[in-house]
């Protein structure tokens, strides 16, 4: 019996020796990747050499415990998410001038090891201006007593302190090896937030000041794209991005950018005695698709999981403990239905779509109709072309009147007045088929087939023939 009991305890060390080294390996291993680098063109972000179309799912890791954060990461990764996008919170991590909370909620380095260990990329956004419904927008309230310190503008005090913080963030993930280039999940940075909205107020020092974030930024030496979004004056070498409830029309200030969205409202905050916000995953998933079909490469939800405002953190008039957001992860990290659902169904099939998506290169737009569309992706022996087109076989000669609307990225098409002709031999093609009238389905004709189109909603035909997913319906 005691013989038993000694194996039995023996056992159990054993076990909990096991389980505690794998957590060390999670959590502090070095490579999560082997070490690649991050570019980007006018279509994709481009990763190891390879554009690539990209979910990013928003957690903020001081909303959540750090208990609840594997949990998180693994449900947004299964929900079809290639990338965790986070801001890092200055007020939270540097409470007191020089002195620094990397523990606990506010323990960053351990929330993207957690990321990297997923097999999941991660975008941190700096600022470290962050907004985001945060107390003070995330700024220290030790901030404000630096003598002679002006917010967000071409000031010395702010500058320097904002060089300060920023420069601790890059090197703190670099010190870990947590950029890609290092074997890390960090695919991209950014810096300031939506400071587009404000900058007119600061004239000319606000335009200094937007330069100046840039190159400071840059001259970190970080070795990833960095972001501006909201910002249509970003210089040549920062992306600027959209963020709101629909971006299939923003195109960035230069052609050599590809189109990112890097806030995706998936639903809205909620005030004290305000009504809980609510946005139907039928328009979350048309805003989606719509971006993706017209050209966008990077899509991250505002929020995926929206947590808590523990303490004191929530930073508005009336604005309650709970960031909910009517996220697809509730406040408590629960799967919320069918929001979840449905986005991992769009994820899926936009993912069948993305080898043809991602080999095109430019647009032109034909008017076929005024509510319908036709958005196909035909790979021509390795040339794809991404057309609004309505018929289709294996050597094809297509002609297409101007019915409806079409776009067409790259290879050989040839307007000719009111018809469009092509000539090759397909191997791969895709398509989304859209229905822009909010109140009337439609019936279209593609591929020699009819399609019922719903109201407001997109059909993803990843082989142009069968649907794989359609908006509307959930």
């Amino acid at each position: 019996m005691l013989a038993q009991m000694f194996r039995s305890r023996i056992s159990l060390q054993c076990l909990a020796l096991a389980l505690a080294l794998t957590l060390h390996l999670v959590v502090v291993a070095g490579d999560y990747f082997k070490p690649f680098n991050v570019t980007y063109d006018h279509r994709a972000l481009i990763i190891d050499g390879q554009r690539r179309i990209l979910i990013s799912a928003g957690i903020h890791y001081p909303r959540a415990t750090p208990q609840m954060w594997p949990d998180l990461i693994m449900k947004s990764k299964e929900g079809g998410a290639d990338v965790i996008q986070t801001y890092a919170f200055w007020n939270g991590h540097e409470p007191f001038r020089g002195q620094y909370n990397f523990e606990g909620r506010y323990d960053l380095v351990k929330f993207v090891k957690l990321v990297g260990s997923s097999g999941l990329y991660l975008h941190l956004r700096i600022g470290p201006y962050v907004c985001a419904e945060w107390n003070f927008g995330g700024f220290p309230v030790w901030l404000r007593d630096v003598p002679g310190i002006e917010f967000r503008t071409d000031n010395p005090a702010f500058k320097e302190e904002m060089q300060r913080f920023v420069k601790k963030i890059v090197d703190l993930m670099q010190e870990n090896s947590l950029l890609c280039w290092q074997g890390g999940p960090i695919i991209m940075l950014q810096i300031e937030n939506e400071y587009g909205d404000v900058e007119r107020s600061y004239g000319q020092k606000g335009k200094e000041y937007v330069k100046w974030a840039a190159n400071m930024a840059v001259g970190l030496g970080a070795g990833v794209p960095w972001v501006m979004c909201k910002q249509v004056d970003a210089p040549e070498f920062i992306i600027d991005a959209c963020n709101g409830y629909y971006c299939d029309g923003f195109r960035p200030n230069s052609n050599k950018k590809p189109v990112l969205w890097t806030e995706n409202w998936d639903g809205w905050y909620t005030t004290w005695g305000g009504r809980l916000p609510h946005r139907p995953v039928e328009d979350l998933a048309f805003a989606v698709a719509r971006f993706f079909q017209r050209g966008g490469s990077f899509q991250n939800y505002y929020m995926y999981f929206g947590g808590t405002n523990f303490g004191r953190t929530s930073g508005g008039p009336n604005y309650i403990t709970s960031y909910d957001y009517d996220a697809p992860l509730d406040e408590y990290g629960l799967i919320r239905q069918p929001k979840w659902g449905h986005l991992k169904d769009l994820h899926d099939a936009i993912k069948l779509c993305e080898p043809a998506l991602v080999a095109v290169d430019s647009a032109q737009y034909l008017k076929l109709g005024p509510m319908q569309e036709v958005c196909a992706t035909l790979d021509f022996s390795s040339i794809v072309w991404m057309i609004f087109w309505f018929t289709y076989n294996h050597q094809v000669v297509g002609l297409l009147w101007m019915m409806s609307s079409a776009h067409i990225y790259s290879g050989n098409a040839h307007n000719e007045g009111q018809r469009l002709t092509l000539t090759g031999h397909a191997s791969r093609c895709s398509a989304f088929l859209a229905n822009i009238d909010e109140h009337e389905p439609a019936t279209v004709q593609f591929l020699g087939h009819n399609y019922t189109l719903p109201p407001w909603s997109v059909s993803i035909l990843p082989d142009c023939r069968n649907t794989a997913f359609n908006t509307a319906k959930v």
